[in-house]
């Protein structure tokens, strides 16, 4: 079976390298409008989103997940710490932090949701993506509130994910699909 939408899944990608092409209003409009419309437990919309356009701040928060990093035993770090290079945002021209209410159960899981969905608008629109977890460590540092309200998180709240958005400059093969990871209890 084919239709838009499975192809649009099957032919998204995790890209890791951006033109420096801004995103138009019209392109972050829609992708703040696929955010919002997400689905969330007992439509409690327990989310935050703050769109970065500033590389400054970006690279700011970079270092701060760096410092981080090096903390870590070397083997728990990602391998992606080896090259001195390496940015977190991928240099992307727009990132979207999402952060959230800390009492709700379901923020986690929502803001995952939301962030799939602004993914996968992305894709549709020809623009490429990447759904980041590692600039959370930026909000463990010692520039952790500076952080928090750079982004305007609301009080209290804190990172849930992140998204990195802009027009791709690599292309990528799918993932290799485990088939064991699928069962049925009937």
């Amino acid at each position: 079976m084919t239709n838009e939408t499975l192809n649009l899944i099957s032919s998204r990608r995790s890209h890791r390298a951006y033109e420096p092409t801004p995103l138009t209003q019209v392109q972050l409009d829609a992708l703040l409008k696929a955010a919002v419309e997400s689905p969330s437990a007992v439509n409690r919309q327990p989310w935050h989103f703050t769109v970065v356009r500033n590389q400054e701040l970006l690279n700011e928060m970079n270092q701060a997940v760096w410092e981080q990093m090096m903390k870590r035993n070397p083997e728990l770090r990602s391998p992606r710490f080896a090259d001195k290079n390496f940015h977190v945002f991928y240099h992307a021209p727009t990132v979207i932090v999402i952060s959230g209410m800390p009492d709700n159960h379901y923020t986690q899981i929502d803001g995952g949701i939301a962030v799939e969905n602004i993914a996968l608008a992305a894709e549709s629109m020809g623009l490429g993506s990447v759904i980041l977890g590692m600039p959370g460590d930026a909000f463990k540092g010692e520039k952790a509130d500076y952080f928090r309200k750079a982004l305007k998180f609301p009080e209290g709240w804190d990172f849930v994910i992140a998204i990195a958005i802009g027009v791709p400059a690599d292309t990528k093969e799918a993932h290799p699909v485990k088939e064991d990871r699928i069962a049925f209890a009937d």
